[in-house]
């Protein structure tokens, strides 16, 4: 079982960055893909980008793309999104998931593990 804490959240201004880390605690994280997911007040939760297991690939949701990059190290045990030219509709509770999911999958039922959340907010 692979526990999860995020960090790095917070208030930036729009077009600022904010570089939100995720702590996997567990003997199986490398066998894991990770994910980061988001949800804004009142909204569902929607996925937002994916490694597999191996760190070849990569996933993102069309919204980030260009301004989101994930990464990991899995001899940290960490998983990294770099997020760039931040925009107010990028505001939202980001959480970070691991499952053991074929390539990159998007689907969040697929994901057995999720961290609490960190807040972002992004100003105009």
């Amino acid at each position: 079982q692979v526990q999860l804490v995020e960090s790095g959240g917070g208030l930036v201004q729009a077009g600022g960055s904010l570089r939100l880390s995720c702590a996997a605690s567990g003997r199986t994280f490398s066998g894991n893909a990770m994910a980061w997911f988001r949800q804004a007040p009142g909204k569902e939760g929607v996925f937002v980008a994916v490694m597999n297991s191996s760190g070849r690939n990569t996933y993102y949701a069309d919204f980030v793309k260009g301004r989101f990059n994930i990464s990991r190290d899995n001899a940290k045990n960490t998983v990294t999104l770099q997020m760039n030219s931040l925009k107010p509709e990028d505001s939202a509770i980001y959480y970070c998931a691991a499952g053991r999911v074929p390539g990159t999958s998007v689907v969040r039922a697929l994901y057995h593990c999720w961290g609490q959340g960190t807040q972002v907010a992004v100003s105009s």
